[in-house]
């Protein structure tokens, strides 16, 4: 079991790596060109109207302050309105993030088979012919950029041969399986560049789980194979692979910008770069910092898991 006391560690940790993201958040929205007033009221507008318009905002106060303002809002989940929609941030952050959500999860239906099972075949068939040839086969797909291969498939599978909507987007009132249909295509190049990943650290895992004691002894039991390789070998051959799933997961659902724009998909991603465009502060600090927040919280739980399943990391974590 997880201690208590590992446990109030961990969240600590947490927490404080949240409060400097939220600082190093703002403060970059802050040194970026232009003021409140100014995006709000177009570059023609009167300098007093401006000036007069960042007063009744704060947005004249001193950055101390109006980071204490909005850390203290933030923490309610109010982001502040958005300067470009004229709405509040929060409703537009999260339908984004239900979108990337959706997106990381069709990945992760194809990823998770794929790539351990390769890694599993590989790892028990090292140094065969099938063990170089997922070896090879993930090397070479892992080095082209997901917006390469997402713009190669595009035009193959869903212009020539048409068996995908190119677009990421299905129409309002699809159903589940519809939306999930047209998030097939978008999936696919990072699945095919994460995939020889995830099969490499299973193989390593592997082969380091079938040269263990533990392994060997199951063998001089007389142990079936196929028993061996389930309550020995996978269980603690998969730890590191579930360390890299869940730093993977963050990625997918915060840093996926290119094939969110490819497909049109208005994920998270895209809600920061087009932010970013239209030097809306609010919506960019707000998606951000939930950036900042997927990954810290991603890799929190990947310890967690790693916590549970691996008794080595309970004793080296409350040592």
């Amino acid at each position: 079991m997880v201690t208590g006391r590992t446990l109030s560690a961990r969240v600590g940790t947490l927490l404080l790596t949240l409060w400097l993201v939220s600082i190093l958040v703002f403060f970059a929205g802050q040194v970026l060109p232009g003021d409140v007033g100014r995006v709000m009221l177009g570059p023609f507008a009167d300098a007093q109207a401006v000036a007069e318009l960042n007063k009744r905002l704060g947005a004249d106060q001193p950055v101390l302050v109006q980071y204490g303002r909005w850390f203290c809002s933030a923490l309610t989940g109010d982001f502040g309105t958005s300067l470009s929609m004229r709405a509040p941030v929060a409703p537009f952050v999260l339908e984004s993030l239900k979108r990337s959500a959706a997106l990381a999860g069709i990945i992760l239906v194809f990823l998770v088979p794929l790539g351990v099972g390769a890694g599993v075949i590989a790892g028990l068939n090292a140094g065969r012919f099938i063990d170089r040839l997922i070896v090879m086969a993930g090397v070479s797909f892992g080095i082209v950029p997901d917006f390469v291969s997402g713009l190669m498939l595009l035009i193959v599978f869903g212009l020539w041969l048409n068996w995908f909507p190119i677009s990421g987007v299905a129409p309002d009132g699809a159903g589940f399986w519809t939306n999930g249909y047209y998030l097939i295509l978008p999936a696919l190049p990072l699945v095919l560049n994460l995939a020889g990943y995830i099969a490499r650290m299973t193989r390593a895992g592997v082969i380091e789980a079938m040269a263990a004691d533990y392994t060997r002894t199951a063998v001089l039991k007389g142990l079936e194979r196929r028993e061996i390789i389930f309550r020995h070998v996978l269980r603690n051959a998969l730890t590191p692979t579930i360390a890299v799933l869940a730093t993977q997961t963050g990625y997918m659902l915060g840093g996926l910008v290119v094939i969110e724009a490819l497909f049109g998909i208005q994920g998270l991603g895209n809600l920061v770069l087009n932010a970013a465009k239209a030097r809306d502060f609010p919506m960019l600090e707000a998606g951000v910092l939930v950036m900042a927040a997927i990954f810290v919280l991603s890799a929190a739980a990947g310890d967690l898991v790693l916590a549970l399943l691996d008794p080595r990391q309970r004793r080296r974590a409350s040592s």
